[in-house]
């Protein structure tokens, strides 16, 4: 509903937010802050990730062509050569303003490299699962078994028990009636929503080392903390602060890496893309690419979901859980198709009508002044009459091209290119949909006067 309304909005937008199909679908400008500095981008976020590789190519060429200057004059400084000329000078003063130049750093890559422990035939049997809070029924009569590799994903709207069921597998809730049973080798790895207990005196590595001083990866290599705490973008001289100089996306990222060292073989992630940047959430989606277990996420991330998950469990209300196969993006489309045949004509009616009423009846600014103030007159010209009688046509027809490009520009991925025509299609057509609002009111207001006319 948000990206709809301010895709129809008119006015300016600053936004801050990681949400790719949000910055894919509303923006069409991109600022991005990377280590101090600010670079603008004409573009939505796709077309922003093209632009952002061709500056950092431009850049890592600059860079090495600097450094390698910088070793040609650093062996004619070695040499011994005196600095009697003037030429000499120059060439020594040109080699302390190489040297002295701000190195350029890359946005960093992170690198999660994680065995998990072996996992059994059995994972996770739910059976008829019941959970209540008052009387509220959040899971009514609840049964899925998990194989291997489910990537699933929980949606469903603020409130509705997505995370009690986290809880509920977890052991941290009981359940009202049913049973959740893990298999024996089940180790579970439990990102929260909520922030996780830190020491803030603790030092960065120390929080590491507390879970694990040395991990295995795939490969069976080992890989100390410290080195994790780096593949994770914690620098050395990071890794000695304590917890509590921490951002809060940092803390995040922290915990997140020490849920990932304890080599989990099944993954609960309660909301991980809150607070977690744009580079963190495509390695975690990397992670996730590879990771032989099973994997479990709440989350409100489009995006997320359709590139990590291909099952859906989404909260439907009243305690009703729906397990749909494929991605959010698929189920969302299913919705829209079947949630409106179910409701049948109660949807048409509050909705259909509604919809129709207000963009039909309401007042348009401006309409009832200037040139469009209706004439003293009692009869439609020739042209008139024609207008009023195809009017009702042409503005449906405006809607219908509307919302067709409104639809396409959902569909329409990280076509970048195609979202840029789309988004002037839709421009266009929003203003011709407005003028003819006007000359809607303008001719109605003139039918009415006629008819009252022909009555007096």
């Amino acid at each position: 509903w948000l990206e709809q309304y301010l895709q129809k909005r008119r006015g300016a937008l600053l936004m801050i937010t990681h949400d790719r199909y949000f910055l894919d679908r509303v923006a069409n400008v991109m600022l991005e802050l990377d280590h101090g500095r600010l670079f603008r981008y004409e573009a939505n976020y796709s077309r922003f990730l093209e632009l952002k590789a061709e500056r950092e190519e431009r850049e890592a060429a600059s860079e090495q062509k600097r450094q390698n200057l910088l070793r040609n004059e650093l062996a004619w400084i070695r040499r011994g050569a005196k600095a009697r000329t003037t030429k000499q000078k120059a060439r020594i003063d040109r080699f302390e303003k190489l040297k002295d130049q701000e190195i350029i750093q890359g946005s960093g890559d992170l690198d999660v490299s994680v065995a998990s422990t072996r996992l059994g035939r059995k994972i996770l049997e739910i059976e008829g699962l019941r959970k209540t809070v008052g009387d509220n029924i959040l899971i009514e009569d609840l049964s899925y078994i998990a194989v291997p590799e489910d990537r699933i994903g929980i949606v469903g709207p603020n409130g509705s028990g997505k995370s009690t069921l986290l809880n509920l597998i977890a052991g941290r809730l009981q359940p009202d009636a049913g049973e959740v049973v893990l298999g024996p080798t089940v180790k579970l790895g439990y990102f929260t929503q909520e922030h996780q207990e830190m020491d803030g005196s603790q030092r960065v590595i120390e929080y590491i080392k507390d879970e694990a001083e040395v991990v295995r990866t795939a490969d069976g290599s080992a890989i100390t903390a410290a080195q994790m705490l780096e593949r994770f973008l914690f620098p050395p001289a990071l890794q000695w602060t304590p917890i509590a100089k921490l951002s809060g996306g940092e803390k995040r990222r922290l915990y997140l890496l020490r849920v990932l060292m304890s080599a989990p073989n099944v993954l609960l992630l309660d909301e991980p893309t809150n607070d977690l940047d744009i580079p963190t959430l495509s390695v975690l989606e990397q992670y996730l690419d590879e990771f032989p277990g099973v994997v479990i996420v709440v989350s409100h991330d489009r995006f997320f979901l359709d590139r990590t998950m291909d099952k859906v469990m989404a909260f439907e209300g009243m305690g009703q859980i729906r397990v749909h196969v494929g991605s959010y993006s698929e189920y969302a489309e299913w919705m829209q198709r079947h949630g409106s045949e179910a409701a049948g004509s109660k949807t048409d009616a509050a909705g259909g009508s509604g919809a129709k009423s207000a963009s039909g009846s309401n007042t348009v600014p401006g309409s009832s002044s200037g040139k469009d103030t209706p004439r003293e007159r009692l009869k439609f010209s020739y042209k008139e009459q024609r207008e009023f009688e195809q009017i009702d046509g042409l503005i449906e027809a405006a809607e219908n091209k509307l919302v067709s490009v409104q639809s396409e520009m959902e569909t329409a991925g990280s076509d970048a290119a195609r979202l840029q025509e789309l988004m002037r299609a839709q421009e266009e057509t929003e203003r011709e949909l407005e003028h003819l609002m006007e000359r809607w009111t303008y001719l109605n207001e003139l039918a009415e006067k006629i008819e009252q006319s022909k009555k007096s």
